[in-house]
């Protein structure tokens, strides 16, 4: 078994631990899902995702968990090009990257509205602090993430979102 596949397999053993489980988990991008920002790439460029990031979003996506992103950039273009490099762009339910004078509180609001998941069944991973602290206020379980999302980050997420909600 391939490291992809046994990093995969630990995440479904990690969500398996915790109920209940959030509905919707959203991620933040740059410095989130992979270690660059947007705005200093082309859209042609060949980004790549953290080492665990792939295999928590598809071990989410296995569980049948919706998926969602929440990014301020001043590339928006730049960031859904990646998401198609990627091959990611069709797991997320809702996508929503706006330019950076945009509070994550918006994003959020949006998301809500095109999905109709309640705040409370969310979790959120953001490297940002203002962003956790403002998108918590919401009532949405918020991690913020140093390294990316990784195996620790989704554990310590669905850790907290199953006290909350338990």
């Amino acid at each position: 078994m391939g490291d992809e596949a046994a990093k995969k397999n630990e995440a479904l053993r990690i969500i398996a631990q915790y109920t209940p489980l959030p509905r919707l988990v959203v991620f933040d991008l740059d410095y989130t899902l992979w270690p660059l920002y947007c705005e200093f790439y082309d859209d042609d460029d060949k980004p790549r995702l953290y080492a665990e990031s792939s295999s928590v979003l598809n071990a989410l996506k296995e569980k049948g968990i919706d998926l969602a992103v929440a990014s301020r950039t001043p590339t928006p273009k730049v960031a859904s090009a990646f998401l198609k490099t990627l091959a990611i762009d069709s797991i997320f339910l809702a996508k929503e990257i706006y330019p950076s004078s945009t509070h994550k509180t918006k994003h959020f609001q949006e998301i809500h509205n095109k999905t109709g998941v309640p705040f409370s069944s969310m979790l959120f991973f953001d490297d940002e602090d203002r962003n956790i602290r403002a998108v918590s206020k919401m009532g949405v379980t918020c991690i913020l993430v140093e390294n990316g999302v990784n195996l620790g980050a989704l554990r310590q997420g669905l850790m907290e979102f199953s006290q909350k909600s338990g």
